[in-house]
């Protein structure tokens, strides 16, 4: 089983990307409405009820199988705070999502440039020059973009988005300190509690108590379990896992083709959500263009130094 993960590790990552695509859709107000939440603290209880769903699903299933507490105090405290920035990733993911879905993902692929930056320092290696031409034309792009949009008053959408994005980068580099380590479903289950109970805590300081009476509508309730459960859960487990056999940079590289998916969903959905259709006209063709360039020329990129990174060892 072991041998046909890793001998399928590349098909599998393209896959989880592929339903990674789905998560900013689900994030969106079109799906998960919550709407008997004040409108501010909507997407913190949804980040809220997604990492304590994903917690519990995992907690049942790694109870049948292991122990979870066999982990050194020092590893699960640093494991915890690592969840701790799981969920501030989640909130800024989501607050940008509903700001405006398209730019929330397409922001997330800035995540190359802040990972070039920080596992070097994590890792204790250099900074290599195709990094930095990556955050030259990725840092471009994005000014490129804003200009472009500048008219539609959504700059939050930017602004949540990159830090986001900058959280996302910082827990993929941190996870790969402990994925050789500790199993995979023991360290997300970890930190979905230790997130679940930051953002807890940042609701109770918010004074919206009433995110803990879980009234959730039905058509809610169906969201936030395939969020949770597959979105989430799944792709989490086999996020750690494979980062066994592959680099911080390549996956968060691979997870680039995630806006890709997202705004190809939003584009077949858009028919039957006008809220998604609205959001996709508010950008124009040169947005589109640049972010086009943009995944590509990072992907293209990475694909052709790493190409020559490993022809120089032969």
């Amino acid at each position: 089983m072991n041998q046909l993960f890793v001998r399928n590790k590349f098909f599998i990552l393209h896959v989880m990307v592929i339903i990674l695509g789905f998560t900013g859709i689900l994030g969106n107000e079109s799906f998960i409405k919550l709407e008997n939440l004040n409108e501010e603290i909507q997407s913190s209880a949804l980040v809220f009820y997604r990492m304590l769903i994903t917690f519990i699903v995992l907690f049942i299933f790694i109870s049948i199988k292991d122990n979870l507490w066999d982990i050194k105090l020092k590893d699960l405290l640093k494991i915890s705070f690592i969840g701790f920035i799981v969920g501030l990733h989640w909130i800024f993911f989501f607050e940008s999502i509903r700001e405006h879905t398209v730019i929330g993902v397409i922001c997330l692929s800035t995540s190359s440039l802040f990972t070039s930056i920080i596992e070097p320092i994590v890792l204790k290696r250099k900074i290599s020059q195709h990094e930095i031409l990556l955050g030259i034309i990725i840092i471009v792009s994005i000014c490129i973009m804003w200009w472009n949009t500048i008219d539609l008053s959504i700059g939050k959408a930017y602004l949540y988005g990159i830090i986001s994005s900058l959280l996302a980068a910082l827990f993929t580099v941190l996870n790969a300190k402990y994925v050789h380590k500790i199993s995979s479903t023991k360290l997300c289950t970890i930190e979905m509690f230790s997130g679940s109970i930051l953002v807890a805590a940042y609701i109770l300081l918010l004074g919206h108590s009433e995110v803990f009476l879980f009234n959730i509508e039905s058509r809610d309730l169906i969201y936030l379990l395939v969020l949770s459960i597959i979105c989430t859960a799944m792709i989490f487990v086999l996020m750690t896992e494979i980062m066994k056999y592959i680099s911080p940079y390549t996956l968060v590289m691979a997870i680039n083709l995630e806006p890709v998916y997202t705004i190809i969903l939003c584009f077949i959905l858009s028919g039957f959500y006008p809220l998604l259709k609205h959001e996709i006209q508010d950008l124009n063709i040169y947005f589109y263009i640049t972010a086009s360039f943009m995944i590509i020329s990072t992907i293209y990129l990475n694909y052709h130094f790493k190409k020559k990174i490993n022809l120089n060892k032969i």
